[in-house]
């Protein structure tokens, strides 16, 4: 990498569900241009759970098979850092009143949503018309008012336009059940790359990058299957090199991923009651 220059590490992480597994990939994909995003999801069909950056909405038009839906954490996020600014036993400002009011409204709707989480996906999706919904409305009614009547504080108005402007987006989740609220599993997994980056040398080249993100790919997939990071790496590799680099079976493959049955029970963590 050349010095000083800005690169970027991706997560991408598909949280799992009645037919699938959770998996995180991470990719060092250099730059944060839209191109490099097109690039990389080309091929794919389903959705995405992002936050208002445009190329992802910019991919959604052009290619059908890609869906976005809003991230309700982000939305949060802006009104929830206006409201942390309030010094313990002080009255909130008129300010301060709209963004408290903002995050209980939004509170309000995980609440409601996540009474239904281990439930059925029709269960899920008749509290979210039912239930959710009408939160979602309001909220929205309200947004809009709040907008209108805002004067002195560019961090509200950003905040308050923020949601307005990824509306159709946010509101993506009400017509899917498999949708969740918000990608803050990927956020998670990426604040622990970024956190431990400062300990690692090898980043400091392109290779090293790619690298690092093999690894965390395994690790935390590893993880969200309910593996021991440490154990599975080591079957891993008494397993792999039984076979030519660069050109193990796939069948093997398959026996080897994190959510295989065939995975020794070493690897598995304990299940707590």
């Amino acid at each position: 990498m050349p010095e000083h220059s800005k690169e970027y590490m991706w997560v991408f992480h598909s949280p799992g569900g009645k037919d699938n597994y959770p998996v995180y990939l991470y990719e060092y994909l250099g730059s944060r241009d839209g191109k490099v995003i097109a690039q990389y999801l080309k091929g794919y069909k389903g959705v995405s759970i992002t936050d208002g950056y445009q190329p992802y909405h910019t991919l959604s038009k052009k290619e059908e098979s890609i869906r976005v839906a809003g991230c309700w954490a982000h939305a949060r996020r802006k009104y929830a850092e206006i409201k942390k600014a309030v010094k313990k036993g002080a009255h909130l400002s008129s300010v301060q009143e709209v963004a408290a009011e903002a995050v209980k409204r939004i509170d309000a709707m995980y609440h409601l949503d996540n009474k239904f989480k281990e439930s059925s996906a029709g269960e899920r999706l008749d509290n979210r018309k039912q239930s959710v919904k009408p939160l979602v409305d309001a909220y929205f009614a309200w947004v809009k008012i709040q907008n209108e009547k805002v004067s002195g504080s560019s961090k509200l108005t950003t905040a308050l336009s923020y949601s307005i402007s990824q509306e159709e987006y946010l509101r993506a989740f009400l017509e899917d059940p498999e949708i969740p609220l918000d990608n803050n599993d990927a956020e998670r997994s990426i604040r622990s790359f970024c956190v431990g980056k400062h300990s690692w040398h090898i980043i400091d080249s392109i290779k090293g990058a790619k690298s690092s993100a093999l690894l965390y790919s395994i690790a935390e997939s590893a993880k969200a299957n309910e593996l021991k990071p440490y154990e599975f790496f080591s079957y891993l590799l008494t397993e792999l090199v039984k076979h030519p680099r660069g050109n193990v079976p796939d069948d093997v493959l398959k026996k080897l991923m994190p959510w295989s049955k065939e995975i020794p029970a070493n690897c598995r963590k304990t299940k707590t009651r």
